[in-house]
């Protein structure tokens, strides 16, 4: 198979109590492994398997006839960034040239957590809520997607996700996306997979 669930960068208990192990052993262990297993069985046969997981999503972003192999691509792409956005004891503020860029791109960091939450809570629906470095821009820009889009169908940079499909948190949250955003923000967000990013970004 040309594409393989990625492990998590923690134990399944490490995110506990905002990303609990039973949402884990759901989002991650199925829900994760179904878009890994639906997108090997897309590609089977197909020149898309040996290109990496970012080239296929661009070669099929925007073709009617590769809708799925998008959806489940976007989606892989999208949940390997989730996991690696989050570690435990995270959140605080970032540093350094990330810092810098944030003040002046986005008005510091406490708006930017502000702005940041307000995207993820108001995506109508299943997706996404992200900090991107715009390549064509230069500058850094908060978004959110919808479903399985993603920044990279752009040529853009992720540098860090919210997942705010339903999965996502609802066996720990119910129906309380806003107190689960904040709690991300607030205790999980990995600042430095964030800078690592932004350095990569920047070239």
């Amino acid at each position: 198979m040309p594409f393989s669930l990625a492990p998590l960068p923690y134990a399944d208990t490490a995110l506990d109590p905002v990303v609990s192990s039973r949402t884990i052993s759901f989002h991650h262990g199925l829900h994760h492994k179904t878009y890994v297993d639906n997108l090997n069985k897309l590609v089977e046969n197909d020149p898309l398997g040996a290109m990496s997981l970012v080239d296929v999503v661009r070669a099929v972003a925007g073709k009617a006839d590769k809708v799925a192999h998008f959806n489940n691509a976007g989606q892989v792409f999208n949940h390997d960034f989730y996991w690696s956005s989050l570690k435990p004891n995270g959140g605080g503020d970032p540093a350094g040239a990330l810092k810098a860029q944030i003040d002046s791109d986005l008005g510091g960091i406490a708006k930017f957590k502000t702005d940041f939450a307000a995207a993820a809570v108001g995506q109508f629906g299943s997706g996404w809520a992200w900090l991107v470095w715009k390549t064509q821009e230069k500058k850094l820009a908060i978004e959110k997607t919808a479903n399985a889009d993603t920044p990279i169908a752009r040529g853009d940079a992720p540098l860090l996700t919210i997942d705010v499909w339903e999965h996502a948190y609802y066996l720990d949250h119910q129906n309380r996306r806003a107190a689960y955003v904040q709690a991300v923000i607030d205790k999980l967000l990995n600042w430095d997979w964030a800078a690592e990013q932004f350095a990569k970004a920047k070239g």
